[in-house]
């Protein structure tokens, strides 16, 4: 019977759920994406968001949240699509200096590639960041990509892949100064060749056993 009470609790049920999202989530949060590597965090307004993702403010909270929350989602998803080239390296390469000299060299190409802005986003985005919590979410993941350089040069130390006697600790690090410092070459006009003859050179420096 149309006027039932169960067919009333259906049509309220109904409206209670909503209109369902009226765009694709997942081409929004790329478009955040691109934003954000683009021009930063803080430079990166919401409504310089909602017009790059083409929704409006109520949809962007709803879908994901204030601006900051956006952002932590964003650099997961920059991690996981163009960031992840570092990890499969360490993991990949029988030795830490085969696996530092590759990620130079992918480095080269990533910061570079046609299409899509220059340069790394965790590196570009924390530029006159003044929110602390971003700026030291973008810090634990910079530091954390040069303690896991450190371990792997360790582990070679330890197999007698490297002198005894080597640093790892100032290794990483000078491996992670070359990559921070070719992701702003690469945001200033620097062409995948140059960057690539960077690398050789860096790659200069290590000893071997």
């Amino acid at each position: 019977m149309v006027g039932s009470d169960e067919t009333k609790q259906q049509v309220k049920a109904g409206k209670s759920r909503g209109r369902p999202r009226s765009f694709d989530r997942t081409t929004a949060l790329e478009r955040a994406v691109l934003a954000f590597w683009e021009h930063g965090y803080e430079a990166t307004s919401v409504s310089d968001l909602t017009r790059v993702m083409g929704i409006g403010a109520p949809s962007l909270y709803a879908a994901f949240g204030d601006k900051q929350a956006l952002f932590a989602e964003v650099v997961e998803e920059y991690g996981t699509r163009y960031g992840s080239f570092a990890d499969r390296a360490l993991a990949e390469e029988p030795t830490a200096r085969a696996a530092v000299a590759r990620i130079l060299r992918e480095a080269a190409a990533e910061y570079t590639a046609p299409g899509r802005p220059h340069g790394c986003l965790v590196i570009h985005a924390a530029t006159n960041c003044t929110t602390p919590e971003v700026e030291e979410s973008l810090r634990a993941r910079r530091n954390a990509n040069l303690a896991a350089f450190e371990r792997r040069i360790a582990a070679d130390i330890a197999a007698g892949e490297l002198p005894a006697d080597l640093d790892a600790a100032a290794l990483a690090r000078h491996a992670g100064a070359v990559v921070q410092g070719m992701s702003q070459q690469a945001r200033d006009g620097a062409s995948r060749a140059e960057l690539e003859a960077l690398a050789e050179i860096a790659m200069t420096i290590w000893p071997r056993t």
